[in-house]
């Protein structure tokens, strides 16, 4: 499965004019990338408060010829409730972006907490059913969870098409995210990959002074340009998804994506410095040997190493997706950091010699606003 040239235009972070997109500038975006070649466009109805698939209709499929371009859309959790919902949303986005398929429909945000509904509703099998009908082309999930929910649900559903994950320098070998270990997994299943978040919101364009040295010695390319043709240069990763937010974004992103070449040898030792300044940075010197929860159980199941993670990408990022993470991937099943009764049975095996429980306190602090 081949999608065409790795940049993908992601309407969720579009230019606002008046409290509304501003659709005029979207015009002229979409122009831009289609006149450059590119085809991809992704969306989901929760984008902008539902106005995402519209403004997809107004600027993009009431203004060029269906074989023009890609669409992606989702289902998403709050927009069902059975099965029979999942047909009637479905035809409402159709009609929402001015189209009679998609070329991609994506089960949005599939994670261990969610999961279980998409299963109950029968979700993937009305996808599949409508893939039979002609109204899906390609059916695949988007994910954010550990590397075991998405194997567990490649093994309910082999017919999965290609997966959606969030992918950059930094979240690669990240515990929480376990960018890495979804990426091997999908190369195992032989599952395509579609990249969501390849400069994580933002933050791998707003650098730390320490970073951006590093790549102003390089003398080349914008920041921008390190992360998505990083995540673009891996084997079996198809799209590249950037939510651009103006023109120049998109001129810069087609610049380099246009003819798309791989980092050099060098490119890549500067990757790696930037890495390890950010984890210098990391505020808990958590090493994620997960001796504190696996040698000796937390009474309260608290995911220790994984809070720690979450906590240390947001103090460094300020990334929302964090709290995503922490409320939903690892504390919806599992203890919440405020939940700890300073028993002390994790610190007395942690090699590092962290204060847990005070640690804890702060994660707390973060992600629970006490």
């Amino acid at each position: 499965m081949k999608l065409g040239k790795k940049l993908g235009f992601g309407f969720m972070r579009l230019p606002m004019k008046d409290g509304t997109v501003d659709t005029e500038q979207v015009k002229e975006m979409v122009d831009y990338f289609i006149e450059n070649g590119f085809t991809y466009f992704d969306t989901a109805h929760g984008y902008h408060n539902g106005l995402s698939e519209k403004a997809i209709k107004e600027c993009l499929t009431s203004r060029y010829p269906r074989e023009a371009y890609t669409i992606t859309d989702k289902l998403t959790e709050p927009y069902f409730s059975k099965q029979e919902d999942i047909r009637l949303f479905f035809d409402s986005q159709l009609e929402a972006c001015g189209v009679e398929y998609f070329d991609y429909y994506l089960m949005h945000a599939q994670g261990a907490d969610n999961y279980p509904k998409f299963k109950r509703c029968k979700a993937y099998e009305t996808a599949l059913e409508l893939k039979a009908e002609g109204k899906i082309k390609h059916f695949g999930i988007s994910f954010h969870d550990t590397a075991d929910v998405l194997k567990k649900i490649l093994d309910d559903y082999p017919e999965i098409e290609v997966v959606q994950i969030q992918f950059n320098y930094v979240d690669y070998e990240d515990t929480a995210v376990q960018s890495k270990k979804c990426y091997e997994l999908c190369k195992a299943y032989g599952k395509p990959v579609i990249v969501m978040e390849p400069v994580k919101g933002g933050s791998l364009v707003n650098l730390p002074d320490k970073a951006q040295k590093v790549f102003d010695d390089l003398g080349r390319g914008s920041n921008a340009s390190y992360a998505i043709r990083y995540a673009a240069g891996f084997d079996g990763i198809e799209m590249v998804l950037s939510g651009m937010s103006n023109m120049a974004q998109m001129r810069d992103n087609a610049s380099y994506m246009k003819d798309f070449k791989p980092l050099s040898e060098k490119e890549h030792e500067a990757i790696n410095k930037v890495c390890e300044i950010f984890n210098n940075l990391t505020m808990i010197p958590c090493t994620s040997c997960r001796y504190c929860i696996e040698e000796n159980e937390c009474p309260k199941k608290i995911l220790i190493p994984d809070l720690f993670a979450c906590y240390n990408t947001k103090t460094v990022f300020n990334n929302w997706n964090q709290d995503y993470y922490y409320n939903v991937v690892y504390t919806a099943n599992n203890g919440k950091a405020s939940e700890c009764i300073k028993c002390g049975k994790c610190e007395k095996v942690c090699p590092q010699h962290l204060p847990i429980r005070n640690l804890l306190v702060d994660v707390a602090k973060e992600f629970e606003k006490i």
